[in-house]
């Protein structure tokens, strides 16, 4: 169980995700658009069930994901997300009732399997749950700036693939921030410490902040283009920000040598279904 579990849970999580964001990006669609970044999309959305139930979404999806991260290595937990576009283009074209053409199941296919061997291959292991802040802190310094660069960049495009796909990435670096912060914090309730030592721990405090700004920064990448467009970003961005975190702030390992084909062929099988998801004729299925 020192593998399934996590991986149930992260499972479990993705799916929930992906349900919110097809219910966000519905809601998303029946407010005013806005040129810049706008604080009160939020009290907009406030007014739209459809919206609440995809907060609700969000929050089984966090409860799913802290476990997961609480019990296993961010480089085996994030990267499972990425099965977040497949379920949210499958979830869309269900709910709108539209018959899946055979190349989304094709893409599909090959994002599963391309998953499935990479991780495989890469075996993560390794859970330091003990960061030193001198590995916070630059890592959160550059991540800030990549958010900041791909925030501003994508709201001076016009509203269109270009945009979403700015604000898509944008918020992948701080789904994958949150992430790290999130476990970092999680296993303080296990520790011994319990809810005292989450409550003053300040990674709770710092996920919790990075999490709004993802929230944030979701709303305005799925009003500002189609879904097709910034979910590859997001997606394919925290899985690869994720391993990289967990290899960097929490020292967990990925097998090398001869077992580096299987990643590059799951990780090219991954990109390949991704890109055949991102097409405007298999993305038109899925609103």
């Amino acid at each position: 169980m020192g593998v399934v579990l996590p991986v149930l849970l992260a499972l479990f999580a993705a799916l929930s995700n992906a349900l919110a964001t097809v219910l966000q990006r519905r809601a998303a669609l029946t407010v005013p658009q806005s040129a810049g970044f706008r604080f009160g999309l939020i009290r907009d959305l406030l007014r739209r069930p459809v919206w609440v139930a995809g907060i609700l979404a969000v929050i089984a999806a966090g409860a799913g994901q802290a476990f997961a991260l609480a019990t296993g290595p961010l480089a085996l937990v994030q990267p499972l997300f990425v099965l977040e576009l497949p379920l949210a283009l499958l979830i869309a074209s269900l709910l709108g009732r539209r018959r899946l053409p055979r190349a989304l199941w094709l893409a599909v296919a090959a994002v599963v399997g391309g998953l499935g061997l990479a991780l495989v291959g890469a075996s993560p292991e390794g859970n330091l749950t003990d960061v030193p802040l001198d590995r916070w802190i630059p890592a959160l310094v550059g991540g800030a700036a990549a958010v900041a660069v791909l925030a501003v960049t994508g709201l001076r495009r016009p509203p269109g693939r270009a945009r979403a796909c700015c604000l898509g990435a944008a918020t992948a670096v701080c789904y994958a921030f949150t992430a790290a912060l999130m476990k970092s914090a999680v296993v303080r309730l296990g520790d011994g410490g319990g809810i005292v030592a989450f409550l003053t721990a300040w990674q709770t405090y710092a996920f919790v902040a990075t999490g709004i700004c993802a929230l944030l920064l979701l709303e305005h990448a799925m009003q500002g283009g189609p879904l097709v467009a910034s979910q590859p970003a997001l997606t394919l961005g925290d899985a690869t920000l994720g391993i990289a975190l967990g290899v960097l702030l929490y020292e967990e390992h990925v097998r090398a040598g001869w077992w580096l084909l299987p990643q590059l062929l799951g990780l090219a099988l991954i990109v390949a279904g991704i890109l055949a998801l991102s097409r405007p004729e298999v993305g038109a299925e899925a609103p």
